[in-house]
């Protein structure tokens, strides 16, 4: 949620930040907040000074009753004081109510160095290793899959419908050591804690992460419990400390999730429909930080590195892409999306996006913590990315690692787990 504080200083930066969003209504909405909380502070102030008049009054009602006096009109008119103190209060509550309202649906602001400009317009960082050219052709994953009994495209269709898939015999054993080999890595050599966390949250759950309200489409709710399917583990994680009040020394707190992620992706009908490449269910390892805000900046690029590491194990080739402010994702300051070459679909896929959320996430979930034993308590820095997410890789793994006979030849790091250097077809 963006700092009320900034709207009232300095509106024309916001509506301004808004704009190369993308978001012309939500800059439109900055002068409602504005009205919306000028018409609070007054409703407040007037309030304060009825209750003022009223306890003196109050005073002078009492002394009129020790003395024997008559109070039946001051009494009465306190009672029509208060019922104008209520009327501003609710006064208040109204405004508060619906300038919540506005900015909950306001995306965060962008960093300055962010570029401008919506999809195709990031700003590629680097580039690691050679794409991938494979002389004898190389075979989309959905054809590799099925030949080395990794996949059942039609079954999971059949159980739950398009956009399911349902891995088989080693292709499950594969995404099972993924899993398990990323989440050891990021505990062992990143200094990440790992935690299991439930797959259905509340509304409050989403909100604080900015999946609600604007997003309520792309996510599945189980209606009859008033939960909803997590569409990233970013979202329990980042709400772990929601409410409560951290020490400085207690930062950064990293912490690593494997889970299931669920996305209706009700914008996105039609896209990239083949194979794995876009799914309404899937698996990915994520990585949470909580940061002060003087370290976010720099743990943005430590979070970056962290999800390279996994892609130069996996012998794939990268890039890195700083995305654009109108192609961030709703709570992100600042991206970079990391993006692998997938031959048989000849297609950069996205495999990680590591965004800095600056106080926006913990203003909605009231992340804090106390820089000093007697200081005034400031807002967290929250981080996530991910490290990785599965069915991309998959894909990548499979389309980069196949030879002319439809083998695929495993990465040197999922050699133990895998039991076998090689998929051959069975």
């Amino acid at each position: 949620m963006i700092d009320l504080r900034l709207i009232r200083s300095s509106p024309e930066l916001v509506q301004s930040r808004l704009r190369r969003r993308g978001d012309d209504a939500g800059a439109e909405a900055v002068a409602e907040v504005l009205q919306l909380d000028e018409e609070r502070r007054k409703a407040v102030t007037r309030g304060d000074e009825l209750r003022g008049e009223r306890n003196l009054v109050s005073k002078g009602i009492g002394e009129l009753k020790r003395g024997g006096g008559d109070t039946a009109e001051l009494v009465a008119e306190m009672r029509k004081v208060g019922d104008a103190i209520a009327a501003l209060e609710g006064v208040a509550d109204e405004c508060d109510r619906r300038s919540r309202e506005l900015l909950l649906r306001m995306p965060n602001l962008p960093l300055d160095e962010v570029p401008d400009g919506g999809e195709g317009h990031g700003r590629r960082l680097r580039e690691v290793g050679e794409p991938v050219t494979h002389p004898f052709g190389a075979r989309p994953h959905w054809e590799l899959g099925e030949a080395l009994g990794l996949l059942d495209l039609p079954r999971g269709a059949k159980i739950s419908g398009s956009g399911f898939p349902l891995l088989t015999g080693a292709g499950a054993k594969l995404q099972r050591a993924l899993i398990h080999w990323m989440l050891d890595l990021h505990v062992r050599e990143h200094g990440y804690r790992e935690v299991r966390v439930p797959y259905l949250v509340t509304d409050d759950t989403l909100t604080g992460t900015g999946q609600l309200p604007k997003f309520a489409e792309d996510s599945y709710r189980v209606e009859r419990d008033g939960l909803w399917l997590i569409p990233t583990a970013e979202v329990p994680v980042t709400n772990l400390h929601r409410d409560e009040l951290l020490s400085a020394a207690e930062l950064p707190l990293k912490y690593t999730a494997y889970s299931p992620c669920f996305r209706r992706e009700a914008g996105a009908a039609g896209k990239d429909t083949r194979g794995l490449l876009r799914v309404h269910q899937f698996d990915k390892v994520e990585l949470v930080r909580y940061e002060t805000p003087e370290r976010s900046r720099q743990a943005l690029e430590e979070m970056t590195s962290e999800a390279e590491k996994i892609l130069v194990h996996l012998g794939l080739a990268y890039r890195v892409v700083c995305l654009p402010a109108g192609d961030m994702g709703f709570s992100s300051t600042m991206t970079y999306d990391l993006e692998v070459w997938a031959p048989g679909v000849a297609q950069w896929l996205e495999v990680s996006s590591v965004s800095t959320c600056g106080d926006f996430q913990a203003r909605r979930a009231n992340l804090r913590y106390r820089p000093a034993p007697d200081a005034k308590p400031e807002y967290v820095h929250t981080l996530n990315g991910s490290a990785l997410a599965l069915p991309r890789i998959f894909v990548a793994l499979l389309e980069t690692h196949q030879d002319e006979r439809g083998s695929v030849t495993l990465p040197e790091a999922l050699w133990d787990l895998m039991g076998t250097e090689r998929l051959v077809a069975p």
